[in-house]
């Protein structure tokens, strides 16, 4: 497993977030996992936050909604409309958390085979300010670790 939190380019761009993770899975499984509630309520959602309810319409111009609980019960959901779909390669969607300002970012996600692995690429775009870009990245980083314990868990997704 790799991990690597990076911006293209020699520095950082506040708007731009870049993180990969090298999962033990088919491409095919990880993107069923990232496009389906019932594999999203097992994985999604940064450190010490579950998913307690995932809505997705997996079309062009669907809408997704996905929610993350935290200890304290509160919960915070992120929303947005898909632009692209390759499976099982490529998504795109734009990315808001209900009840803020953040409209108008949007995310890629890239699954690539590397071996009996896929390496993930999460791209996170448009990002208001440095203080969301490092929320973002805490965030990302722990939705893709649970996308390796649950991937690490499931038999015979290889």
């Amino acid at each position: 497993m790799t991990r690597a939190r990076v911006a293209d380019g020699a520095t950082p761009a506040a708007d731009r977030l870049v993180v990969r993770r090298r999962i033990g899975a088919p491409a095919a499984w990880l993107f069923e996992a990232w496009t389906e509630p019932r594999h999203l309520m097992r994985w999604w959602g940064p450190a010490a936050a579950n998913c307690p309810a995932a809505e997705v319409d997996l079309t062009r111009g669907g809408r997704f909604r996905i929610a993350n609980r935290f200890a304290d019960g509160s919960e915070v959901w992120i929303t947005g409309r898909y632009v692209q779909i390759d499976p099982p390669e490529l998504l795109v969607f734009t990315w808001q958390i209900e009840g803020r300002d953040t409209a108008g970012e949007q995310v890629t996600v890239r699954f690539e085979p590397a071996g009996n692995s896929t390496d993930v690429t999460v791209i996170h775009e448009r990002i208001a300010d440095a203080a969301a870009r490092e929320s973002h990245a805490s965030g990302w980083d722990g939705c893709l670790g649970g996308l390796v314990q649950y991937a690490a868990s499931m038999t015979g997704v290889r």
